[in-house]
């Protein structure tokens, strides 16, 4: 864990008190624990994240709780703990306390840094849908002492700051008003009243360009909201920098409805990556954000969906699509035919020459020990077997993140029954991800042969 106070970067300062853990790491209430899973927090903090999960109400589109997430439980010789579970992001609570929640991602030679935790944890982040940056480079990211709300509101800014040295467009706004030049068309009857006695005045409405249109004030909006969002100096100062172009514009009381009024005009095209970020942060895209009398903010990604949405990009990359075709969240099936009930959802779908391969992934850390079954769950088994049977499937292959309980180069585990059910337990690292994918589809391809 580190803790940051005052912490003084090439780019900026926070002005906050911040800590960084893993998930499943767990704090106490002013006790110091010889543990690396867990971390002291002083009364007043202990007593907010407490607050925070007794009443906290999630708002975002999911139907995540707030024990999702975090949970009180006690701990005999410790007494009463909070646990992070396997959501990870930021929450800022209303004392100023920032708390980063990391990944638990393992590599061989040694454990991890923060920041090579975070690089890894962005570039899974990459294939979530409804994240826009996909053009970022690490390179362009300043990742140590940011967390992943101040590295998005960074990465919002740079597609702003480029917007602004294209130049804000403008659109035909219609005006109406009593003009010394006659211009645009004649209000007859508010031209009788006003200019009776003003023969030098014409009550015309006319047309005029105007930067006050809809792409413009939800950048605007999305500027002033993650003003209130931000500790990090530099990006208040490229806010507060940004926001000067916006002057003439008016903000927007209902985003949702502005966006759905956009339209796909190719004028407009600069505008892109910007309003997908102005999504983000307006529409709680891809994350779960919750509300709370003692929490400013909490941004926060599900494990689950983030690794499912990782492992389905890569190995989209890394097969030949000439040759194989990858299907994700696959409805095809369901366990009854009639009536038709109880989907079942596979993350992957592998096709080729009528034949196919299933896969689910399981962010999972598991055990290098036979007699529990590796810490497998059952009710994952009963799904894969399932799987197996419904889809006719060449194999099913689990895939879990590796895990230095496990040698480095290690081989599926293979499962099998005398009924042909075949199920391989696969290990990905996620810290040389292009060699487990190829080792990945290699299986994949043997199993088609």
């Amino acid at each position: 864990m580190t803790q940051h106070f005052y912490i003084q970067q090439r780019t900026g300062v926070y002005m906050n008190k911040r800590l960084t853990v893993k998930e499943f790491d767990s704090f106490t209430r002013n006790l110091s624990v010889d543990h690396a899973n867990y971390h002291m927090l002083d009364d007043v903090t202990f007593d907010l994240l407490e607050q925070f999960i007794l009443d906290s109400t999630a708002i975002s589109e999911t139907s995540d709780d707030i024990a999702s997430f975090l949970s009180i439980g006690n701990v005999k010789g410790i007494g009463k703990v909070i646990r992070t579970k396997n959501y990870v992001g930021v929450l800022k609570l209303k004392n100023g306390t920032e708390i980063e929640i990391l990944p638990k991602i393992h590599s061989p030679a040694s454990d991890l840094s923060e920041e090579e935790t975070k690089r890894v944890f962005l570039t899974m982040l990459m294939h979530l849908p409804n994240l826009p940056f996909k053009k970022f480079t690490m390179a362009n990211l300043q990742l140590a002492d940011h967390h992943v709300l101040e590295l998005f509101i960074q990465m919002f800014l740079t597609e702003v700051k480029w917007l602004l040295t294209r130049g804000l467009k403008s659109d035909y706004q219609a005006f109406a008003g009593n003009e010394v030049y006659y211009k645009g068309k004649l209000n007859i009857t508010q031209h009788i009243r006003y200019n009776l006695a003003h023969k030098e005045r014409f009550h015309v409405t006319y047309d005029q360009l105007d930067l006050n249109r809809t792409e413009n004030r939800l950048i605007k909006t999305a500027l002033l909201h993650i003003q209130t969002k931000t500790s990090h100096s530099m990006n208040k100062k490229d806010i507060k920098s940004a926001l000067q172009f916006f002057d003439q514009v008016e903000t927007i009381y209902n985003p949702n409805d502005a966006f759905s009024t956009l339209t796909n005009d190719r004028n407009m095209k600069d505008y892109r990556t910007v309003l997908e970020w102005c999504k983000v942060f307006l529409q709680n895209k891809s994350f779960t954000t919750f509300s709370g009398t003692s929490v400013a903010y909490a941004l926060l990604f599900p494990m689950e969906k983030v690794y499912e949405a990782y492992i389905a990009g890569v190995l989209k990359r890394t097969m030949d699509n000439r040759i194989y075709a990858i299907y994700t969240q696959d409805r095809t099936h369901s366990l009854f035919d009639v009536p038709k009930r109880f989907a079942l959802r596979p993350d992957i779908v592998i096709e080729h020459n009528e034949k196919c391969i299933v896969l689910d992934t399981k962010w999972k850390i598991l055990k290098n020990d036979l007699r529990s079954n590796y810490g497998i769950s059952q009710a994952d088994m009963y799904q894969m077997f399932a799987y197996h049977h419904k889809y006719d499937a060449e194999c099913v292959i689990l895939v879990y993140p590796w895990n230095n309980g496990f040698p480095v180069q290690s081989e599926p585990i293979q499962f099998s029954s005398h009924d042909s059910v075949i199920m391989y337990i696969f290990f990905i690292n996620l810290y040389e991800i292009e060699k487990s994918m190829n080792h990945l589809a290699e299986l994949v391809s043997k199993k088609f042969a």
